[in-house]
């Protein structure tokens, strides 16, 4: 008995997705829900699970090819099924669907696990040319699973493809196929693919240094790639400006301290400046709408008088921005376990599109990597970022009550905000600071803490 694999459907804009990694390789066992291959596009990561128990008899598709959705990448022999394919993992009405195999063949199309989706606006998917499709005596199995990066090369380099025999899977022609075939090394060819690549607002002379003995070529990753491209688009699209202002945080270290202890033991994770900081910039927002605003594009702007809280989480390979839905309506508990659950779930790869989706305004965080002050990009389709940087113990003069200024050591902090100039003035940026200052040196925040502050 055989099961087909088909490439599953990660997002309703993906058309296809290229194999990072296999986990199992042929002749392997493969358990009923364990992973058995990853899978990279430009939205989200996955591991995939096997849906069967089995052995692996073929794999169709080696590390770093492309797959359109629905084409098999693998089969798997003696397998019994204990899951059916989830209803949300559909193909395209494009794909077409192989005929009907023998009873004793059954296909089953993967389902996603611990998707890692980002956030990010789906790139367009290129076409198939009709100089990069092999026609002829090459059938159409075969010119369905030429992946993008082959056609490209073919059609630059004038190749027929009808007069190639590939050297992959099946006679399936890969890349190094095609720079064999023009006389250029795979090296090589990344070095002049870097090199050739023009590199935004510079002159269009300056081209990247070629790659030296020693040197390293690394292909990126399609979640790198998305990065890159919308934090381009972000700084051609918006009119960015920036400002920054320096907040006295004792009052609130003062109480983590008293809240803390009894938090962690019964919340299992510390009390961090977040929640503090997501709570006063939701409030603030409300007070402000202009700042959590969109531009539309079309000579409007959409006021958001809801807060959906964009919370950006470092990864391995990567930046995520999952999204605290209704921000606004959380108590400082509620922001704390919100935070902490997508921060947790982005770097374990269990987040669900819907995660990423539906943010009105972002805050970055990398005060715990050292830095001080920081310009962040906007995140696209919003108006503005709030950067949290490094809370540091400094000498600052204060004024007591009885109005004698002296010279004490302080919790000080730089909270930056970029901010889109064609939506939010330079007034409305300065003034949102300022509130967000007040909330955090005067707000009292132990009211939401009430329940861990022993009486004294």
């Amino acid at each position: 008995m055989s099961t087909q694999f088909r490439m599953p459907q990660l997002g309703e804009t993906v058309t296809e997705g290229t194999i990072t990694r296999w986990l199992k390789k042929e002749g392997e066992t493969v358990e009923a829900d364990e992973p058995l291959v990853e899978v990279s596009t430009d939205k989200v990561d996955s591991e995939i699970p096997s849906p069967i128990g089995g052995t692996v008899s073929k794999i169709n598709f080696q590390e770093g090819e492309t797959v359109s959705v629905g084409q098999v990448i693998a089969e798997i022999g003696d397998g019994i099924a204990v899951t059916e394919a989830p209803e949300q993992v559909q193909q395209p009405e494009q794909v077409q669907q192989p005929e009907q195999p023998e009873e004793a063949e059954k296909t089953i199309v993967l389902e996603p696990r611990n998707v890692e989706p980002q956030n990010v606006e789906p790139q367009n998917v290129e076409p198939t040319s009709e100089e990069a499709t092999p026609s002829g005596d090459v059938n159409e199995s075969r010119r369905g699973i030429l992946s993008p990066l082959v056609r490209k090369l073919a059609s630059e380099h004038h190749v027929d493809l009808t007069t190639l025999k590939g050297s992959g899977t099946g006679g399936r022609i890969t890349k190094q196929d095609i720079l064999s075939t023009v006389g250029q090394s795979p090296a090589a060819e990344a070095a002049a693919e870097v090199a050739a690549e023009p590199v935004p607002d510079q002159p269009k002379t300056a081209v990247a240094a070629p790659a030296a003995v020693g040197d390293e070529i690394i292909q990126l990753t399609p979640m790198r790639k998305s990065i890159a491209a919308n934090m381009v688009a972000s700084l051609h699209e918006t009119a960015r400006a920036w400002n920054t202002i320096e907040i006295d945080m004792t009052n609130i270290a003062r109480l983590r301290e008293k809240a803390g202890d009894a938090f962690k033991q019964r919340e299992g994770f510390s009390l961090t400046w977040m929640p503090f900081l997501s709570k006063a910039t939701s409030t603030a927002l409300q007070k402000f709408p202009q700042v959590n605003s969109t531009w539309n594009g079309d000579g409007t702007i959409t006021r958001k008088h809801h807060v959906n809280l964009g919370i950006a989480v470092a990864l391995e390979n990567g930046l995520i921005v999952p999204v605290v839905k209704g921000a606004d309506g959380m108590n400082l508990v509620g922001l704390a376990r919100g935070v902490r659950d997508v921060a947790t779930r982005a770097r374990t790869k269990k987040l669900t599109p819907d995660d990423v989706a539906g943010g009105t305004f972002t805050i970055t965080n990398p005060g715990p990597f050292g830095s001080i002050l920081s310009v962040p990009i906007i995140n696209p389709g919003q108006a503005a970022i709030l950067a949290f940087d490094a809370v540091v113990k400094r000498p600052v003069v204060i004024t007591d009550e009885h109005g004698e200024d002296a010279i004490a050591v302080r919790q000080m902090v730089f909270i930056s905000m970029s901010w889109d100039h064609r939506v939010i003035d330079g007034a409305d940026a300065a003034q949102f600071l300022a509130h967000l200052k007040e909330l955090l040196q005067e707000a009292d925040f132990s009211s939401d803490l009430a329940g861990y502050i022993s009486a004294e």
